[in-house]
């Protein structure tokens, strides 16, 4: 999990302005300027144009002559997100059943038994941090760099819309279920299994969120 506090100013506000634009708070085609972001984030515009320039190459903003649009996530970025998540994301799991150890199996459980107990409580906030971190650890220990890379932004991007399957008590629910499948499968270092079962969790998400 990221620990904010390690992270540069620069750092910090880049995850904040990401998280605000993906979530909504700064809606598509508003239009911000740095004046508005320093007062709404208190810091100095140095390292809010470091953050501006990262959130033009995810390309969730786009500077214009009248200021910093807002361009968010469009529902085809939606649906090509989980399109690519679909096709590379068993992938990530097929690696970690592969070479996972017991202390890394360790934390996915702990990450897991979590998301089961807060899906109890119907917290939807940590419900929303565990599946976070079920996923991130998931593609941390397939042992590659380059899946990590490509996931978890993609994972990040789609958060708003992800909003729905956790305050939904029956999807949390069997979203906690297949991700219990899927480490049960990655425990006994099944890849093929654990890669069948992360397709369909990711197919089942985007039938939930695609309406």
């Amino acid at each position: 999990m990221m620990e904010t506090k390690s992270l540069s100013l620069a750092e910090q506000v880049f995850v904040r302005l990401e998280n605000e634009i993906l979530t909504e708070h700064y809606t598509r085609g508003e239009l911000l300027t740095e004046l508005k972001l320093v007062s709404d984030l208190g810091v100095s515009r140095t390292p809010i144009r470091e953050a501006i320039h990262r959130l033009e190459q995810e390309h969730l903003v786009e500077t214009t002559q009248k200021g910093i649009m807002v361009i968010g996530i469009t529902d085809k970025d939606l649906s090509d997100i989980f399109r690519i998540r679909l096709r590379i994301e068993g992938m990530a799991a097929y690696e970690a059943a592969l070479h996972i150890t017991n202390e890394q199996l360790g934390e996915i459980r702990e990450a897991l038994e979590l998301q089961e107990f807060y899906v109890g409580k119907g917290d939807a906030d940590h419900i929303k941090s565990m599946d976070n971190r079920f996923h991130e650890l998931l593609y941390r220990y397939s042992g590659s760099t380059a899946l990590y890379d490509t996931l978890l932004p993609l994972h990040r991007k789609v958060q708003k819309y992800r909003q729905a399957s956790v305050t939904e008590n029956s999807r949390a629910r069997q979203s906690a279920a297949e991700h219990r499948a899927i480490y049960e499968a990655v425990a006994v270092h099944d890849a093929q299994r654990a890669e069948q079962l992360t397709i369909c969790h990711i197919h089942n998400a985007m039938e939930h969120i695609i309406k």
